[in-house]
């Protein structure tokens, strides 16, 4: 028989190493899998919790202006519908009276914001409500005297001690200020710190002591810079506690090194080239690094703040520790004054015994999410859209 020839080539490991990686492979997809299943869960839940709190219930009294209920809220409507109407509805009709003195001897047929132990009956939930007011509920709801309305109470109202008359424009009004605050002072200081780092300064000890600790910072628990914001801007300087000036100033230390990070690699991703026609073109370092260098970068600087900025406003620890998790009922109309963010106030939601505090937990959830989704496709459209290829 004839012998076959060896196979010089052939290598005995070839297989072997051809299944690694396919076991690699397989193991990727399905870490991904795994990851996105965990990721549909996590939205399904929140949605299928915050969807209710679109909706709020309303019952339709007839509200009495007069001198027993100036007095006494209670004695606003009828006694069987004190207990299903919200506590914080019938407390604006003394106001009302005081503000127009023409209502006073006066009836009106209303719609006012119902319990939130009737809103979670009508909704199928858990409740708690006496039997005589269950009786008095069901031949409401069997005349047509209940109905779920959509809830603008919760997009136009700051927080309370009422679920149903708890809503998230204070903490969303706070978070602005603390944002715009925040951004005010990380953004250029950020940038001109990476601009000094990667395009003026020599190697020295000096800016290897700054680069090592811009790159610590950036890895430092945020709770940390809560401290350092406790001690420094409210003991030391003495700045009002709870007030998105403090708040914003102990973001803009969490979120300046990751400026200076993403900063310093936009400006190293633009081509040397470009500096160096520059120089043969007669300018000076300042010319170039303001008039091309930076234009070029100015994308990635853009991403890189916005996707930090975005990261901030996901932040609770540093915020707990300057006070941020106050009761806010009214909104902020500076930034000296009193507020709360919104991780803060779903914090606190969360927290809370009732359960209608639950879907507001949950709504308060996704309108942070959709907010910070848009920021993360802004700073992804600014990249496209200003992006230079080389």
């Amino acid at each position: 028989m004839a012998k076959t020839k060896k196979n010089i080539f052939y290598d005995p490991s070839l297989s072997k190493r051809h299944f690694k990686d396919k076991i690699f492979k397989y193991a990727t997809v399905a870490s991904l899998a795994i990851s996105l299943i965990f990721l549909v869960i996590f939205l399904s839940d929140m949605i299928i919790k915050g969807s209710s709190a679109i909706k709020q219930s309303y019952i339709q009294v007839e509200v009495s202006y007069s001198q027993k209920a100036q007095k006494s809220y209670r004695k606003a409507v009828e006694r069987k519908y004190v207990n299903l109407i919200s506590r914080a509805e019938l407390r604006q009709v003394p106001m009302q009276m005081k503000n127009n003195a023409s209502l006073m001897g006066t009836k009106e047929l209303k719609w006012l914001i119902a319990d939130d132990q009737v809103d979670m009956y009508m909704k199928g939930y858990y409740y708690k409500l006496k039997s005589k007011d269950l009786k008095t509920l069901e031949a409401m709801v069997a005349n047509g005297r209940i109905e779920q309305k959509f809830n603008t109470v919760f997009f136009t109202h700051g927080d309370s001690k009422s679920p149903e008359f708890a809503g998230i424009l204070s903490a969303m009004i706070g978070t602005i200020f603390t944002i715009l605050v925040a951004m005010a002072v990380a953004f250029p200081l950020g940038v001109a710190t990476a601009i000094y780092l990667e395009e003026f300064s020599k190697e020295s000890w000096w800016s290897e002591f700054l680069e090592v600790n811009i790159n610590n910072l950036a890895a430092i628990p945020s709770i940390l810079f809560g401290l350092l914001g406790l001690a420094i801007f409210i003991n030391l300087f003495g700045l009002p506690r709870s007030s998105a000036l403090v708040g914003g100033l102990t973001l803009a230390l969490m979120t300046l090194p990751i400026i200076v990070v993403s900063s310093r690699a936009a400006l190293r991703s633009v081509p040397s080239t470009i500096r160096q026609a520059g120089y043969g073109l007669g300018l000076t370092k300042v010319q170039v690094v303001k008039d091309h260098v930076l234009p070029l970068a100015f994308p990635g600087i853009m991403t890189g703040t916005i996707l930090g900025l975005a990261q901030a406003m996901g932040e609770t620890a540093p915020l707990i520790i300057v006070g941020m998790i106050a009761f806010i009922p009214d909104s902020p109309t500076t930034i000296m004054d009193a507020a709360t963010v919104m991780p803060a106030q779903i914090f606190t939601w969360a927290g809370m015994p009732e359960r209608a505090y639950i879907e507001k937990t949950a709504a308060g959830i996704l309108t942070l999410l959709t907010i910070l989704i848009s920021l993360n496709a802004f700073a992804i459209y600014l990249r496209k859209r200003f992006e230079v290829k080389w």
